[in-house]
């Protein structure tokens, strides 16, 4: 008779012994000595380290680097490291074109990824590594999902470039170039120069977009280290915040501290204040109510407006304002931001750091000045983001009220009306869009698109030819991070699915008025019922994984996700 002690490698209280302990599982050890492992190794626990490094993303390209910091502190402390990678999709590379409609589906093929290698592999703990728009979310989606102790490690900033003598130079002002070029304002020449001197370095575009957003999200909601939202990508800050997230995972571990101790509805609000307070990307909307979702945690749109009326606009950052995200942090960061609207923070949310983020708070430095002012002097006296209601918008509208002028809050004109991105991207190109316009993009939505495409392309030659303080712009797809001007998205519902928007006609007009929250078109309910009669939805070519995901996605209004209790 065998002693089936020498089989027990492992305390049964870690997921991981069930492909380390009992005499049966002698081939999952000889597949885990193929690895490398040893005896001892064997006894310890075992931590997922997920990465999303791409050799085509600049957030991205480094993360190998970063991943190895992160080993190194979890070896530290006592657990096996075993690394894996899921994908990674650059928004900016996708903006203007069909690719465009990849990023947000992929967002939730990455929460899947994450799941299946995690159950399969009955990790114990992991740290996740990413950098990019949505990456971040789909790993914070996936560590609700699972709860198991998590630590997210975002691949941080890159610095500004260098462009006409300005060292404080970002991509979402390149993006304004090519209309300038068209307008005559800027020559080839400077185009081409621009293009070289923009991107210096590895990390997410240096401004407030998505990427930073959702950095800057995931350390006010309690899932990364202090520190890690801004912490430019090529310091050696990013790398010292790496090893100690890999530390912290294994306390974590230690501790019993899983995800929904920390992703609570209380978190998740003060995740939407720290979004208005820096006027963070639109897409925050999608992301925070799909994570909560996945968190088990009640969240509204109606959340977002009531905290916005409630918390100033206080960061003067790139593209609503002048600075770069390496600015902010030496500043203050994140926990600076927090702290100048500490009377809108619920002060006892748990963090990954084991402190709550109110004590993060006290210990933190903040300097008001230009880049982070005070509640008393804001940038805006509201949050970044305001969310519209009205008969063009039943389900509401989002807009980044904070890159919005104020000449343009209220507006009243003309519709003109595409079925897709690129119809008015030509149709502006050509000089046909008129002064006292509000541009019509639909059939752009989660489900029409299908993936709700930004409007990245279409908003810089807005921007780029001056036209943003005579002419608005709505849509049932998205918003860049990098946009500013009177750009409406996230219509709800969308043309696909029979709202509103799918029977706006040339010529309709249409009433914008951003204080008072509302978007209305201006036709009888008995033309729009004569309109509606017969209707056919748009239907736009698309591959297998594009079908899979029109069939299966919600409205923007709850966050376009895939509700699998209701397939």
């Amino acid at each position: 008779m065998y002693d089936k002690k020498a089989f027990e490698f492992k305390d049964t209280k870690y997921r991981s012994s069930i492909l380390t302990n009992g005499l049966g599982k002698s081939g999952e050890r000889a597949l885990l000595y193929a690895t490398g492992m040893d005896e001892e190794d064997i006894k310890k626990p075992f931590v997922a380290v997920i990465g999303s490094f791409s050799e085509m993303v600049p957030g991205h390209n480094h993360l190998r680097e970063i991943a190895d910091y992160v080993k190194q502190g979890i070896i530290e402390a006592g657990g096996v490291p075993r690394q894996s990678e899921t994908i990674a999709i650059c928004d900016g590379l996708c903006q203007g074109h069909e690719g465009m409609r990849y990023p947000l589906p992929s967002r939730d093929l990455i929460a899947d990824s994450v799941e299946m290698v995690v159950e399969a592999h009955h990790f114990d703990a992991m740290v996740c590594i990413a950098g990019c728009d949505k990456i971040i979310p789909g790993m914070l989606m996936a560590a609700a999902r699972l709860d198991i102790p998590t630590v997210i490690v975002t691949g941080g900033p890159m610095l500004p470039g260098n462009v006409n003598g300005n060292p404080l130079f970002c991509s979402c002002e390149l993006r304004e170039f090519p209309g300038r070029v068209e307008a005559g304002t800027c020559t080839v020449d400077e185009i081409k120069e621009a293009e070289k001197n923009t991107l210096p370095t590895s990390g997410s575009c240096a401004h407030l977009g998505t990427a930073n957003s959702m950095c800057m999200l995931t350390e006010a909601l309690g899932m990364s280290l202090p520190g890690a939202g801004t912490a430019p990508a090529v310091s050696n800050k990013r790398k010292r915040i790496a090893k100690a997230s890999g530390r912290a995972v294994m306390q974590l571990l230690k501790d019993g501290i899983t995800p929904r101790k920390i992703l609570t509805r209380e978190a998740f609000l003060n995740g939407i204040t720290a979004a208005m307070a820096t006027g963070s990307s639109t897409n925050l909307v999608l992301h925070l109510m799909a994570i909560a979702h996945e968190a088990g945690v009640e969240l509204e749109l109606g959340d977002f407006d009531r905290i916005s009326r409630n918390v100033p606009f206080v960061c003067n950052l790139l593209p609503s304002g002048k600075y770069p995200i390496v600015s902010l942090d030496a500043n203050g960061g994140v926990l600076g931001v927090l702290k100048t609207v500490s009377y809108a923070i619920e002060k006892n949310c748990q963090t990954v750091s084991e402190k709550t983020i109110g004590e993060l708070m006290d210990e933190a430095t903040v300097i008001h000045g230009d880049v982070i002012k005070t509640k008393e002097n804001p940038q805006k006296p509201e949050g970044g983001i305001a969310v519209l209601y009205g008969s063009l918008a039943p389900k509401g509208a989002v807009v980044k009220q904070s890159g919005v002028d104020p000449s343009m809050y209220r507006f009243t004109g003309k519709a003109r009306v595409f079925d897709s991105m690129e119809d008015a991207d030509t149709a502006i190109s050509a000089d046909t869009v008129k002064p006292g316009t509000v541009i019509v993009i639909r059939y752009e939505g989660p489900k029409g698109g299908p993936g709700m495409r930004e409007m990245l392309s279409t908003t810089s030659l807005i921007m780029g030819r001056g036209m943003d303080k005579d002419c608005a712009l709505v849509t049932d797809g998205r918003f860049s991070g990098a946009t500013h001007g009177p750009c409406i998205g996230h219509i709800s519902p969308e043309a696909a699915a029979g709202g509103p928007i799918a029977f706006v006609e040339d010529g309709d007009e249409i009433s914008i008025d951003i204080p008072n929250r509302s978007l209305e078109l201006h036709v009888s309910e008995e033309e729009l019922a004569k309109r509606k009669e017969g209707w056919i939805p748009l239907q736009k070519p698309m591959k297998a994984a594009l079908k899979k995901y029109a069939s299966m996605v919600s409205s923007a209004d709850t966050g376009a996700i895939i509700d699998v209790d209701k397939l």
